[in-house]
């Protein structure tokens, strides 16, 4: 079997990955979606594949489709969850596998602003539509009459529902900085050396965190809301974990932090900030989701 697009169909890969990933907060997921669409490619009669003018828009179409089609039965998939359900947290490029040389499909994803945790959160509350109207057009550039002729509306059906997608992201899109870094390492020592006062300063009174376990490893099943109450419900983890060790990382691009016990990550966390308070902080505990994380 011959291919004449060979070269350009597998240079697609890191863009699919990066816009399946985008689509359904899932790594695993993606992968599947990616080796799915390359199925569905050389299942074609070579006939067929030869006369595709543009395979990279072919293999999009084909991805995003599918990953419409996944975030159909998401939510019946998420019903049966035990706890909350967040995205899988990806480590920054040089943290991949504990050293510089990450390996595929990992180092498929592009750390930006749109991989934060704070904008994957938002697109999981979205319609199926509206999510893959705005990753495509907003994020991807994709134009309307492309998207339409994916997602399976009229060009002004999608450009109102990536504009509706695009006023429930706006406050998810803030670069963090440097004094963002100083707050979770703030965070980080009071944390350790168990200071409720230090830790309610730097929370902001309305905060809320979240926990992800699947059931898996043993985490708070339901939201905490308010600063202080975030901060004795850290106090407790602290007193309860004191062989655990805390390691500043990126997470989704963003500072983070990690839990170490012995050479195993347990937990992940992401956190959201404005004007120097944490906003939010995002627990993730289900092993499975942790697969990219190692020790270091």
């Amino acid at each position: 079997m011959t291919d004449p697009h060979l070269r350009s169909v597998i240079s697609e890969r890191r863009q699919l990955i990066n816009l399946a990933y985008r689509l359904l907060g899932s790594l695993a997921e993606a992968e599947d979606v990616v080796q799915e669409t390359y199925l569905r490619w050389y299942a074609l009669p070579e006939r067929q594949r030869q006369e595709v003018a543009a395979p990279g828009a072919w293999l999009t179409t084909v991805a995003s489709r599918i990953c419409l089609d996944l975030l159909g039965s998401a939510r019946a998939r998420r019903e049966r969850y035990v706890g909350e359900w967040i995205p899988e947290p990806l480590p920054d490029r040089s943290e991949w596998l504990g050293g510089p040389s990450p390996a595929d499909p990992a180092d498929r994803v592009t750390l930006d602003e749109s991989i934060s945790m704070a904008f994957l959160v938002v697109l999981d509350s979205m319609t199926p539509a509206e999510r893959v109207a705005f990753v495509l057009h907003d994020v991807f550039r994709y134009s309307f009459a492309e998207v339409a002729e994916i997602v399976g509306r009229t060009p002004a059906a999608c450009r109102q529902l990536a504009s509706s997608a695009r006023r429930r992201i706006s406050t998810a899109q803030g670069p963090s900085g440097t004094r963002h870094a100083e707050v979770i390492r703030d965070f980080k020592r009071a944390w350790e050396t168990q200071d409720i006062e230090a830790l309610i300063g730097l929370l902001d009174p309305n905060a809320t965190a979240t926990a992800d376990s699947g059931g898996l490893a043993p985490a708070f099943l339901h939201p905490i809301n308010g600063g202080e109450r975030i901060a004795r419900a850290w106090i407790g983890i602290a007193a309860r974990s004191p062989e655990v060790t805390l390691l500043e990382r990126t997470v989704n691009g963003q500072p983070g932090l990690v839990a170490q016990l012995a050479d195993t990550i347990v937990s992940v966390y992401a956190f959201d900030i404005a004007d120097n308070r944490i906003t939010r902080i995002w627990a993730i505990r289900n092993p499975e989701k942790l697969s990219l994380w190692a020790a270091g």
